[in-house]
């Protein structure tokens, strides 16, 4: 894909800010790096774009607020850090931008935001009209009362949080409202062949067609989190994952290159581009991404066969098991027999209800159970899949 091209032809755009970049050395925000992103960003909004903003930095501002050196690593500590921190960083951007005559609004979203499908459209709705309004909307986890980033659950096998960290966040933000492109700016300039710290050779990739074999090969490798370059760019890809996946182009690029975004706008071969997929509808991308799975089905090769290949809906005789708990109108994984989640669904049966029917043919529901819904386990309409 054309740079250039691609840049013209975005007309709805997020920026995603990390900590890392947004921070300087004396643990406050590095104002040359923060004035001229909120510049670059003023000029694109005042050339007819739509652009949102998705900022990290609230917890390392608390810390500097609070003259706290270390990052805490209890919880509490964690949310007081981005309660404190987070009035001073709006503080910032709203006299930043409203310097430069735009006008912008705080949206704080926890994961509930996303799972209930009410909430998760009534958000769109408020998003598209600020953007109507002319209006930058800028979003951050609200991590004083959501723990999803602060501290996950690792306990509950088969539990997926829909978002966990804000390149995430700005992945079904991307995808909630169609954006055209992503760009997340980080301390390193992309994803690399190997990783840079230890291999002097390693080569920038300049464009990623298919994420998937990247996650695949990134998983098994344990690394700095907040590094890029093999190992520590999962969370990265997993965006990049997403975003793709609803039609939308991203790029990750060094964010302390000097004039990194108008140097992006411009179409220079900066960072690594992943090329977009077939966007999903609205309804399967909030399957897909958006809501918190908490259990799964897994199937036999047959059902694997009849989803991926012949467009039909999981019938109680593919299923070979049900893992964990859910409720009628749940999203839940749907795994083959190796264990690979390959596509996700709402279920129109509760797991009591799936165990009892699971394996047999549809005909038996009636007699196993009295509040009789669909033949099927999960309507083909109601399915995502993830590949």
């Amino acid at each position: 894909m054309e740079r250039p091209k691609l840049f013209k032809e975005s007309k709805r755009i997020i920026v995603k800010l990390g900590t890392a970049i947004l921070m300087g050395d004396d643990g406050g925000i590095a104002l040359d790096r923060f004035h001229s992103y909120v510049e670059s960003i003023a000029d694109q909004i005042k050339a007819g774009r739509e652009l949102l903003l998705v900022t990290s930095g609230a917890v390392g501002l608390g810390m500097q607020k609070l003259k706290i050196k270390q990052r805490p690593k209890l919880l509490p500590q964690k949310q007081a850090c981005a309660a404190v921190g987070q009035g001073h960083l709006m503080a910032l951007y709203s006299e930043a931008f409203n310097k430069l005559e735009i006008l912008t609004a705080q949206l704080l979203l926890t994961a509930d935001d996303f799972s209930n499908r009410k909430r998760y459209l009534s958000l769109r709705s408020t998003i598209y009209e600020l953007l109507c309004m002319g209006v930058l909307p800028i979003i951050n986890e609200n991590d004083p009362v959501s723990t999803s980033e602060l501290e996950l659950d690792k306990t509950k096998a088969h539990r997926r949080v829909n978002f966990g960290d804000n390149d995430k966040l700005s992945a079904l933000v991307a995808s909630k409202i169609e954006a055209d492109l992503l760009i997340i700016l980080t301390d390193v300039d992309g994803l690399y062949s190997t990783d840079p710290q230890i291999d002097s050779n390693a080569k920038l990739i300049a464009e990623v067609n298919d994420v998937d074999p990247l996650l695949e090969e990134s998983a098994d490798i344990k690394a700095d989190p907040t590094k890029l370059g093999r190992g520590g760019i999962q969370t990265k890809l997993a965006a990049a994952k997403v975003a793709t996946q609803s039609g939308c182009a991203t790029i990750i690029a060094g964010g302390k290159l000097p004039s990194i975004l108008p140097r992006l706008f411009n179409g220079e071969q900066l960072g690594t581009l992943f090329l977009p997929k077939h966007g999903l509808s609205s309804k399967q991308r909030w399957i897909a991404f958006a809501t918190t799975v908490k259990a799964a089905l897994v199937v036999n090769n047959g059902a694997h066969e009849a989803l991926t290949k012949r467009k039909a809906s999981l019938l109680p005789a593919g299923v070979v098991e049900v893992k964990d708990i859910f409720d009628r109108g749940d999203v839940v994984s749907i795994l083959n027999t190796s264990g690979h989640e390959f596509a996700r669904g709402i279920v129109n049966y509760s797991s009591t209800e799936a165990k009892q029917i699971t394996g047999m043919h549809s005909q038996v529901i009636n007699e196993k159970i009295e509040d009789r819904n669909y033949d099927a386990l999960v309507t083909r309409d109601n399915i995502a899949f993830l590949e």
